[in-house]
């Protein structure tokens, strides 16, 4: 399969970016005015429910549209959004769980936007129980990968170079498959005095270690981030092809798409070696091209717009379609855009892989 032109994969992301906007996007509670939050699902959900991490990649990906101008994206819908999620979440951006306000850390560190005091409750769930890791939640009975992960790139983008290489250290130590070379889930307590291994393994775990490891830059992370690579394009594919899996919708809606973001920084890296950042490349576009064969066109208020199917491996699309899913589309489609640094010769420096409004 050959890599879309580069107007091609940039129509595409455009017009996943367009339709996604226009058909989830609406104010908070469905009124504030100078808000903006991306709506559960369609059709149905005018505002009451929500989610905060899907708000939060939903803030990611209006980024990634922006940093290459996008006609469907503009500084101010970004800044609806973040004020958006300020809102909603009660006037503040902490919440009780240290995996959301990750995402919504790093979305912000990239434009320069606020956290609060979000940096200062990251390095909270950072602590040296069970040999190091961070808490998941406050409830402090859980250290997992969705936290870890992205609290070690945050920090890592910070320049808190030192505590970052100690969270992925833990994760290697204590989380990683000997027989995969993926990182599984995390360590819960579960009414003993020691906490025992969730063995789960989710696409989405996979990509902030990826990035955290170039973020840090070193010759061991490096190789490692070249070797994390290798073990994805092995065991998280479709059968036969170079496509990853997915998992399904709700939450793990996002979870590839969110792979793809770093896999796509891996490939235009040139610090790693061609080979791992070919694979990367390769699993991105291929990838993006699933999801994109899989889209259908539909009427929203008078207008087409496109979805997108939850599963790689399923081309349906269902008539209740959720956002998740359609951010997850989105996150490959711009990933997707990234790879034109291969043809045009640039090489993407993660750590730096920020804009400012």
């Amino acid at each position: 399969m050959s890599l879309p032109a580069a107007d091609a994969a940039v129509r595409r992301a455009d017009e996943a970016a367009r339709s996604v906007v226009e058909v989830f996007g609406q104010r908070v509670f469905g009124w504030v005015p100078g808000t903006h939050l991306g709506a559960v699902a369609r059709p149905g959900s005018d505002g009451g429910e929500w989610h905060y991490w899907w708000q939060a990649h939903f803030l990611d990906c209006l980024l990634d549209a922006a940093e290459r101008d996008s006609p469907s994206v503009s500084t101010g819908l970004i800044g609806r959004q973040h004020r958006g999620i300020w809102l909603r979440n009660g006037m503040r951006f902490r919440n009780s769980y240290f995996d959301d306000m990750a995402w919504l850390a790093l979305a912000c560190q990239r434009a320069g936007l606020s956290t609060g005091r979000l940096h200062a409750d990251l390095r909270s769930a950072v602590t040296d129980e069970w040999g190091g890791g961070a808490f998941w939640h406050r409830a402090r009975d859980f250290k997992n990968t969705a936290a870890t992960g992205p609290i070690a790139l945050y920090l890592a983008r910070s320049g808190d170079h030192g505590t970052a290489r100690t969270l992925v250290g833990w994760l290697q130590t204590h989380l990683r498959d000997p027989g995969t070379g993926l990182v599984r889930d995390g360590l819960r307590l579960e009414g003993g005095p020691s906490p025992v291994l969730v063995p789960h393994v989710f696409t989405y775990n996979q990509g902030p270690i990826l990035g955290a490891m170039l973020a840090l830059g070193d010759r061991a992370s490096l190789t490692a981030a070249a070797e994390l690579v290798d073990d994805v394009a092995r065991h998280l594919v479709r059968p036969g092809t170079s496509v990853l899996i997915t998992h399904g919708s709700g939450d793990g809606g996002l979870f590839t798409g969110i792979l793809t973001r770093y896999l796509a920084l891996a490939a235009c890296d040139a610090r790693l070696p061609s080979s791992a950042r070919e694979q990367a490349s390769v699993l991105v576009r291929d990838t993006a091209e699933e999801l994109w064969r899989g889209r259908e066109t539909r009427g929203w208020r008078g207008r087409p717009v496109t979805v997108f199917p939850s599963d790689t491996g399923d081309p349906r699309v269902p008539h209740r379609v959720e956002l998740s899913t359609q951010l997850q589309a989105w996150m490959a489609l711009e990933a997707a855009v990234r790879l034109r640094c291969l043809a045009d010769g640039l090489d993407v420096e993660p750590a730096l892989d920020q804009m400012r409004l």
